[in-house]
């Protein structure tokens, strides 16, 4: 009951090359196989894992150098203008009492 297996329609001829071993690559894989395109692929590689080190070494520079700006810099930075802050309040207070002002010399 072999025949029954097979449901209508057509059956196609195998296609040219399957199965036969001594064929001849085609062009495309020759040049995937070639000595050139091997090479390539290999500084491709290179090339990617270089700028992955590169990002991940600059990733960690940049975290090093915001956390130290951080640390660092931001409270000098509200120090300072807090201290302007106050220097302006003092001339403000300075001005309501009628004192002179402070960068002016007093009259002879």
């Amino acid at each position: 009951m072999a025949s029954q297996s097979r449901r209508g329609g057509i059956s196609l001829p195998d296609r040219r090359g399957r199965g036969s071993s001594k064929q001849e690559p085609n062009i495309l894989a020759k040049i995937n196989n070639s000595q050139i395109v091997s090479k390539g692929k290999q500084a491709a590689c290179d090339a990617v894992f270089v700028a992955k080190k590169l990002l991940k070494s600059t990733g960690k520079a940049a975290w090093i150098a915001g956390t130290s700006f951080l640390i660092l810099a931001v409270p000098l930075i509200i120090e300072m203008d807090r201290e302007q802050q106050l220097t302006e309040l003092e001339l403000q207070q300075q001005s309501l009492l009628g004192a002179p002002p402070v960068g002016l010399p007093p009259p002879m």
